[in-house]
């Protein structure tokens, strides 16, 4: 099993150069430093993976939160102060749980500002925007196969031109770190033992075992900030290197060459994903018919996850851990109310991403039956109001 069976079914999926990376986070580190200079100024989502954050950070990039649309976490250009989008060097949309951020507009304001549209697609292999996929609206996208696919592994960086394969890949292979026994130890046994320590209800044990793994890092929705060591990080970025006890976390082989069985199961994962993309949008649309869902507009795509809009997440959350639902994939502070204004430019707009950030539910829509008669069970209250309401 080589990359190129695997880029070359990204490649008909999407009609665009595709090129293997470990990870989607290693992918959107290569294409940052490509594209944009260091000290540059990168418009992204509060409402997302702190990872990503450390990521931006680690390519010598200031992040800039953007204001939302509090129905679904996407950005709001709308929002996004006329004097600020000259000062910027790069766009990263998120496409939240598969919801599209609003990529032609997005696309059109780069190309008219010369700098990049760089789309993480992570949460949405299958989602469309315009009636075209998710990730082809960009100078590059970046792609995880962690998600839909559950491989635990591996991601794709897509380009808009071919002619840069050759430095892009360059670029990764300098990054790529040898293999090692332990890191295919604990890619091969976490998912067993995620799965049967949450299955005796032993969550404790759970993360208890995947530390000794050295897969675990989070005691709390947002890793450690760590201000003092990530000022000192800053002063050598650009340098994943530095940066790396933050970059890892949740994925110590984020950078490790593959190992043949791992890209045999990757490609047996990818085989299914049609299937998979079905029962996820099926679900979605089931979701969406409740009492907590506020649809936006567009199609019904096949979301990793579906936010719901309840009046209190926390006991919404416990109602479904006593019935063994985990619900993960929680953003919540905002980055910007996480970081602060000394590692990235507060969002002109804060109040949308509060609101979401607290009463977004993200639920898997694969168990979405089981979950919505237990959050009906529970008496979950849809969330009131919206970011200025009560």
């Amino acid at each position: 099993m080589a990359y190129e069976e695997l880029e070359a079914a990204m490649r008909r999926r999407l009609g665009r150069e595709c090129l293997y990376v470990p990870s989607c986070r290693l992918g959107l580190y290569v294409a940052l430093r490509h594209w944009c200079p260091p000290g540059g100024l990168v418009l992204m989502s509060p409402v997302n993976d702190d990872v990503i954050f450390f990521v931006v950070l680690a390519a010598g990039l200031r992040p800039v939160q953007a204001p939302l649309d509090p129905r679904d976490g996407s950005l709001d250009p709308a929002a996004v102060p006329e004097e600020l989008w000259p000062r910027l060097s790069a766009v990263l949309t998120t496409n939240l749980y598969g919801n599209p951020d609003p990529a032609p507009e997005l696309a059109a304001r780069c190309a008219g500002l010369n700098i990049p549209l760089i789309e993480d697609a992570a949460h949405a292999i299958g989602s469309e925007s315009a009636g075209r996929p998710v990730g082809t609206f960009g100078q590059a996208s970046v792609f995880s196969l962690s998600k839909h696919t559950a491989a635990k592994a591996g991601g794709f960086l897509t380009i808009a031109d071919p002619g840069l394969r050759d430095a892009l890949t360059k670029a990764r292979d300098e990054l790529l770190e040898p293999r090692g026994a332990g890191a295919e130890l604990a890619y091969w046994a976490r998912p067993y033992a995620e799965a049967t320590v949450r299955g005796l209800r032993l969550a404790p044990a759970a993360w208890a075992a995947l530390r000794l793994l050295g897969q675990q890092e989070r005691d709390d929705i947002r890793m450690p900030l760590r201000p003092a060591d990530l000022t000192r990080a800053l002063s050598v970025a650009p340098n994943l290197g530095a940066f790396h006890s933050w970059a890892r976390v949740d994925m110590h082989d984020y950078r490790a060459t593959p190992g043949r069985g791992r890209l045999a199961r990757i490609a047996r994962k990818v085989g299914r994903l049609d299937a998979v993309l079905d029962a996820h949008r099926a679900g979605t649309r089931t979701l969406l018919a409740t009492e907590w869902a506020r649809p936006g507009p567009g199609p019904v795509q096949p979301l990793f996850r579906v936010p719901l809009l309840v009046e209190d997440r926390d006991a919404a959350r416990a109602a479904l851990a006593r019935e063994r639902i985990t619900v993960g994939y929680l953003y919540d502070p905002p980055l910007d109310d996480y970081a602060g204004a000394a590692f990235t430019d507060p969002s002109p707009a804060p109040e949308p991403a509060r609101w979401f950030a607290r009463h977004a539910l993200p639920v898997d829509p694969l168990k979405a039956e089981r979950t919505i008669a237990v959050l009906r069970a529970a008496g979950v209250r849809p969330a009131r109001g919206g970011p200025t309401g009560g």
